[in-house]
């Protein structure tokens, strides 16, 4: 283990603590923070809003754009206009972060949980058909869980450290059995699969800029979709479902304070010109991660899936069995090398216990080994 330890300080060049991922500022942010202080339109309303939104549908190749306060508040109203109520089910994989599953509770859905496929870590779509051929049935053009006797109202795949998931089988899947994707895009600005952006493959997507994102304003997210009264009225829901008036306010809905300020916008523009630079970095370091552990026989890189192409924003490795991970958990962040293990699985939280699943042998597998190392962009 002090080769690898060894290894990553060289990689970074420093025998100092090493992050798991910290955010790169090397660009106009300062420049366009200060604009935007002199401006006086730090909050929801400003420039930078409205260019960040227009640059970033263009990057993804989204027709459409809507800037939120952060990624479970764009998930969580992606759930909204997806029609998603109170009782229905979403089906989504065990092995994510936090705020998926919450955006699904927000709306008073609850998740149902298939497998992952081992080489994408995301969800399988083998599983996903298998599931709905054992409990689902089509009634009055809804999917109906017969087990639950609730509707199955979306699908929520989650691209696992923006590794690509089967979208475009999951999609086909989704639209045999009449049921919304939403895709949990999170964690994979620049990743494509098979040459199309991810989150732009379901009627609506949702991305993330927390801290510890490829790109970041501190917090922030973003929802896409190519459908124009969904844009809409995610701009109207997000903010405050307040109807536009010089100084009335009336408001036609419940509506969510989810806009996201012009401060974070401003970051985000700057951070976004430097997007490529910073996703030809990062594949740099995956390659020499690549290079480094095909010499050992019990530590796995893990590389893009086949038909993709990941932006690695947290790279990984799988190693032998849980007690390896463990040791090499604690030996690294002792020596100052954060790494971290992946999320525990949704099912086995206190919260979820009770919702359905459906053999989840891949995500234990994957939970018991698979550990981030460093992923920042280098200096």
């Amino acid at each position: 283990m002090q080769k690898i330890v060894d290894f990553i300080q060289k990689t970074f060049n420093t025998k100092e603590f090493i992050p798991l991922h910290e955010p790169r500022f090397f660009g106009n942010e300062k420049k366009y923070l200060n604009d935007c202080i002199d401006s006086t339109f730090v909050s929801s309303v400003g420039k930078f809003v409205d260019s960040f939104e227009k640059e970033f549908a263009l990057k993804v190749g989204s027709k459409y754009a809507v800037a939120t306060v952060n990624g479970t508040a764009a998930l969580h109203i992606a759930l909204i206009l997806a029609g998603v109520e109170h009782g229905d089910e979403v089906i989504t994989q065990p092995l994510t972060f936090i705020a998926t599953c919450n955006a699904i509770s927000y709306c008073g859905a609850k998740p149902v949980f298939v497998d992952v496929d081992l080489d994408t870590m995301g969800l399988s779509p083998a599983s996903l058909e298998n599931f709905l051929k054992m409990h689902g049935e089509i009634r009055d053009n809804k999917c109906i869980n017969k087990t639950t006797g609730k509707t199955i109202k979306a699908c929520v795949p989650m691209h696992t450290f923006g590794h690509p998931c089967r979208i475009e089988q999951i999609k086909n899947i989704c639209d045999t059995w009449h049921i919304e994707l939403i895709e949990d895009a999170a964690e994979s600005l620049g990743s494509y699969y098979k040459k199309k952006h991810t989150g732009t493959f379901g009627k609506l997507g949702a991305f993330s800029f927390n801290g510890n994102k490829i790109i970041t304003s501190g917090g922030g997210g973003v929802i896409v979709t190519d459908d124009e009264l969904l844009a809409k009225r995610a701009k109207h829901l997000t903010t405050t479902a307040k109807i536009p008036h010089a100084y009335e306010f009336v408001h036609d809905a419940i509506g969510y304070n989810y806009r996201m300020p012009n401060l974070n916008a401003a970051l985000l523009v700057a951070q976004l010109e430097q997007l490529d630079s910073f996703l030809e970095n990062k594949r740099a370091l995956s390659c020499e991660y690549a290079e480094f552990f095909r010499k050992s026989a019990d530590i796995k890189f893990i590389e893009e899936p086949k038909d993709a192409q990941s932006n690695y924003w947290l790279q990984a490795v799988l190693l032998k069995d849980k007690k390896e991970r463990d040791a090499f958990l604690k030996f690294t962040n002792k020596k100052g090398v954060m790494t971290r293990p992946i999320w525990r699985l949704m099912n086995e939280l206190e919260m979820f216990k009770t919702c359905q699943y459906f053999d989840l042998s891949n995500s234990k597998y994957l939970e018991e080994k698979v550990v981030n190392i460093p992923s920042s962009v280098r200096i």
